[in-house]
């Protein structure tokens, strides 16, 4: 059933306004829609850690030293101590992203994303200075952009397009007054299907029940005609 209407004939929505409704979404995964979401948002983190902790842990064997220049390819990139731990350390960040997932992996994606993307160009300023301490050459900073890119695409997915569908929590997050409607017409669709499933089951059992004392009757008449015949 519907709720309470304010002046304009809406929905009123409770705590002072729509926005501290749904201010802050949350993936609840039994959803379909928001499994979805959240699967993407985890697939992209675990993927993303596993390449970073590898990457480290190939650097920390080259023995180049903490903050060691010169040349040292690691799997086609530049890389010293700082780097390799620094890249461990981002791996499992993103490890805890996959196995948290949800609104933190989404959160977690765009922040490392963005990050990834500035380090590229504080990187590329600094490549031909004594300020360059985590050893980079060219293809590392190429390498920043395009990771900086694919954590952005996954922390974004779901989450800013023009034609979200109605069940997203993000869609309903941004237009709370109308998802309340919404809500409200789902719950009564909801509840008008289930009382008619409930009248159908009664149909049933009045039918199956004027069934089976039919066939009663007629076979009491069946006895009795047999004694008369007797």
């Amino acid at each position: 059933m519907r709720g309470p209407l304010d002046t304009r004939g809406e929905p009123r929505l409770p705590h002072g306004g729509p926005r501290s409704l749904m201010k802050h979404p949350v993936l609840d995964e039994r959803q379909p829609a928001h499994h979805r979401l959240s699967l993407v948002y985890r697939v992209g983190a675990g993927l993303m850690g596993i390449g970073f902790v590898i990457f480290g842990m190939f650097g920390l064997f080259s023995n180049i030293g903490f903050f060691g220049t010169g040349n040292n390819a690691v799997i086609g990139l530049n890389s010293n101590g700082a780097l390799s731990w620094l890249s461990i350390a981002v791996g499992l960040l993103l490890f805890a992203g996959m196995l948290k997932g949800g609104h933190f992996a989404s959160n977690l994606n765009l922040v490392l994303g963005v990050l990834f993307v500035l380090s590229g160009f504080v990187n590329l300023a600094i490549l031909r200075t004594g300020l360059n301490f985590l050893n980079f050459r060219i293809q590392n900073v190429i390498f920043s952009f395009v990771v900086g890119l694919v954590l952005l695409a996954f922390g974004t997915y779901g989450r800013f397009s023009g034609r979200l569908p109605h069940d997203n929590p993000y869609w309903r997050a941004r237009h709370p007054r109308t998802a309340l409607g919404m809500t409200a017409r789902e719950r009564e669709v909801e509840r008008r299907r289930l009382e008619l499933n409930d009248a159908l089951v009664r149909e049933r059992e009045l039918k199956e029940r004027a069934e089976r004392e039919r066939e009663a009757r007629e076979r009491e008449e069946e006895e009795r005609g047999r004694h008369r015949a007797a």
